[in-house]
């Protein structure tokens, strides 16, 4: 028998997927280990959890930092120690009172009736603090910093959890805890087992160095209680079984198609001969997407190309990179350029895009096109019920192949239909403005899982399809384990996981895609890129440099930033001859007029105001309107001193999480990032600073925080921005997709 007693965020909650669905499985599968979850949550935060069917009832639950105690069960008070706890809790009131005008000290809303929690800064007077505790015999618990908790006194994590063990009389000798802060080190002066998991809080990891019954884990979350469990002999026979890792490379040797209407290279002809290139973009999901074959893994990409580019006779199934991915062949479409132009860069650009982002006013609707469009999502359709084998993996990317699912389905039932959207995905009210809803929510709903980046967008989509069909939710969970939820224009509390409509069961994810950070650590590291770095450093010296780079298009809201800085410069000329806005601005695609009014009109606006600004030593904007090198968008990430990332709409936006990923390998990373609340990455890194991109006012406060942020605070936003980033890579976007896709499938067949 064991008990594992663990705080949650950071501890239980955190890791990566893999490791936590190991831990999770042992305990609900072994039946002879009791679960206690110790949290400084309140209990109404802690319930939803329960919900996640993936999750592990608890025994108990000891929350509000060791002041509550319940049934994990039936989430009644455990009244014995419950009823002691409540007799030291002084007067409420008479507290409050106490602590309301203390400078530096600020109330926290937590939802315990008589808990005490404050945010508390340097200007906090701790001793004076601490003396009215104690004349009230209660306890001052600081955590991470910042917060601050009074408790009546001698009841924390530890006392609790020594009570509960008391009551329920279970051998101290099998008892593992389980913490990341130094709010859980009243766990580990218990006595008994204990675990701090990787990157734990190092006031914490500092605290229990020696202790010889603590271990510290290198593994984060629920990796650092499985390394734990084999590092004490007493609970290594709670190993994860070795056949579970064998059935998943089963699983792994499954056909995969990739089904994108980008192809992995490039083609170009030189001297009448076509040549395969890698791809010109820097898009980083590309070798991500290949990295799932290399281990031989068999597989086909299908993808359209231009007639005119193939040259005679061309090969259509060609190994895309044989030694490297032995297995893995191309299925080429061969499409003249003007369907792919009509297919792509008038209709889904000119009906689609502009829905999807609720520019609505912007939306054009051709019935013709829409056949058009339909016809080379069935020629996709047919392409890869043609390559795939029985039972084959699916993999669907974008919104302009949305009708793919509809046909395939048709032309084979047994194949495992994922889907991904790139993209937001928008609400009812404005999705249901395309003439063809019916059409498209019908064709989703043949796949097996869909994803998006972030739970907001999945919420939007269960909204759409219940705006069509009856929808039954068989299962949601919280967003708060990766996401924020209440703080952000995106956030949402929880996630529609599973729905069941018309006799089918879809499964639905958030995934964000991440950077490909072993690209861009090879570039940081190499010597051009330093000496670019160092040269730009040099040009940029005595200046402040502000950066943004996107896309020519509305949706990223080019102009509205333009203006804004226009609006600063004017506001605050201290910053005249030292603050300089570094612009790339990449040009669409050609043949997209769509973009061509808003390039006159930004370039207009550039002009005006370094018109109106410049001298001989001093150009406020430096305006790149072309293709720059990813190599050469590193080296202005590195010397950016703020990232000035404003979309008025964006699904993710992989600019911020690369600004982040260059600024964390540097020796001092003191970048601030400033991010648009509507860029589906606002809601995964909670230390930028958000801004509002509609409101002129936020844009310029915004730009004026970053500029006056600190050394230290700088440092630290980029630290935990930077970790962030760096676990959630591309890499595990694709890995967590394909064990969505393998999970609904399961499900499915069980």
């Amino acid at each position: 028998m064991m008990l594992l007693a663990t705080d949650l965020d950071g501890t239980f909650l955190g890791g990566s997927l893999t490791k936590k669905q190991q831990l999770y499985s042992l305990i609900r599968d072994r039946g002879d280990i009791k679960l206690v979850f110790v949290t400084g949550r309140g209990m109404e935060t802690v319930l939803p959890l329960l919900h996640d069917p993936m999750m592990p009832i608890p025994d108990y639950i000891i929350s509000d930092v060791g002041a509550t105690i319940v049934d994990g069960h039936s989430r009644e008070p455990v009244v014995s120690i419950q009823s002691d706890i409540e007799r030291r809790w002084p007067d409420e009131y008479l507290l409050k009172q106490h602590f309301a005008n203390i400078p530096g000290l600020h109330p926290q809303e937590v939802p315990q009736q008589r808990r005490c929690s404050f945010y508390y800064d340097d200007s906090a007077d701790l001793h004076t603090i601490k003396g009215i505790a104690d004349a009230h015999q209660c306890d001052v618990l600081l955590s991470a910093g910042k917060y601050l908790d009074i408790l009546p006194g001698g009841v924390n994590k530890g006392t609790t959890l020594m009570q509960l063990i008391q009551f329920i009389g279970f051998p101290e000798d099998k008892i593992l805890v389980a913490g990341d802060t130094y709010n859980d080190y009243s766990l580990f002066t218990t006595g008994y087992r204990g675990v701090a998991v990787g990157q734990s809080e190092p006031a914490l990891m500092e605290a229990v160095k020696k202790m010889p019954s603590v271990y510290r884990a290198t593994e984060e979350g629920a990796g650092g209680i499985l390394e734990a469990m084999e590092h004490f002999e007493c609970f290594r026979s709670y190993r994860v079984a070795r056949k579970k890792t064998i059935a998943k490379k089963d699983i792994n040797n499954k056909q995969l198609l990739m089904v994108y209407h980008r192809l992995p290279f490039d083609i170009e002809v030189s001297q009448g001969k076509t040549k395969r290139i890698p791809p010109r973009s820097p898009n980083g999901i590309i070798p991500s997407l290949l990295g799932f074959f290399d281990t031989g893994r068999p597989g086909v990409w299908v993808g359209e190309e231009a007639i005119g580019l193939l040259g005679e006779n061309p090969e259509l199934n060609p190994y895309i990179d044989k030694p490297n991915y032995p297995n893995l062949k191309a299925s080429i479409i061969p499409l003249p350029q003007k369907d792919i132009d009509l297919f792509y860069r008038v209709f889904s650009k000119e009906a689609f895009w502009p829905t999807i982002f609720s520019f609505i006013n912007k939306a054009q609707f051709n019935h013709d096109h829409w056949q058009h469009y339909l016809r080379i999502n069935e020629l996709f359709a047919d392409r890869v019920a043609a390559e795939a084998e029985q039972g084959a993996y699916i993999w669907i990317h974008e919104y302009n192949l949305w009708m793919v699912p509809a046909y395939l389905r048709q032309l084979r039932p047994d194949l495992k239909i994922g889907f991904f959207h790139h993209t937001a995905f928008p609400p009812a009210d404005i999705f249901n403005i395309i003439p063809w809803r019916h059409e498209i929510i019908g064709s989703l709903l043949q796949c097996d899982f869909i994803s998006f980046h972030i739970p907001r967008y999945v919420e939007n989509f269960v909204d759409v399809v219940k705006s069509h069909a009856p929808v039954k939710v068989i299962s949601r969970v919280n967003a708060a384990k990766q996401f924020l939820t209440y703080s952000c224009a995106l956030g949402i509390d929880q996630m529609t996981k599973q729905i069941a409509v018309g006799g089918k069961t879809i499964r639905l994810g958030a995934q964000p895609v991440g950077v490909n950070m072993d690209n861009i650590r090879r570039i940081c590291r190499s010597s051009e890129t330093k000496k670019r770095i160092q040269t730009l450093r040099k040009q940029t010296a005595g200046k402040r440099i502000i950066l943004s780079v996107e896309r020519l298009d509305y949706v990223k809201g080019p102009l509205e930033k333009i203006q804004a800085f226009g609006e600063f410069l004017e506001e605050h000329p201290e910053y005249h001859g030292t603050l300089e806005l570094i612009n790339i601005c990449t040009p669409p695609s050609q043949g997209m007029k769509v973009y061509e009014r808003i390039q006159e009109e930004l370039e207009q606006a550039v002009g005006k105001i370094n018109g109106k600004y410049a001298d001989m030593d001093w150009t406020p904007i430096r305006f790149f309107f072309r293709s720059v090198p990813f190599e050469e968008v590193i080296s202005y990430y590195a010397i950016a001193e703020v990232a000035w990332i404003t979309p008025l709409r964006d699904g993710l936006n992989l600019v911020a999480k690369e600004y982040v990923a260059v600024q964390g390998l540097q020796k001092n990373p003191v970048g601030v990032l400033v991010i648009s609340e509507f860029a589906g990455v606002s809601v995964e890194l909670p230390h930028a600073i958000r801004t509002n991109p509609y409101d002129m006012f936020s844009l310029k406060e915004s730009l004026q925080n970053a500029l006056l942020l600190e050394a230290p605070e700088r440092k630290l936003r980029m630290q935990r921005l930077f970790e962030t980033v760096k676990h959630y890579d591309v890499q595990r976007w694709g890995k967590d997709f394909l064990e969505g896709l393998e999970k609904a499938t399961a499900q499915i067949a069980l």
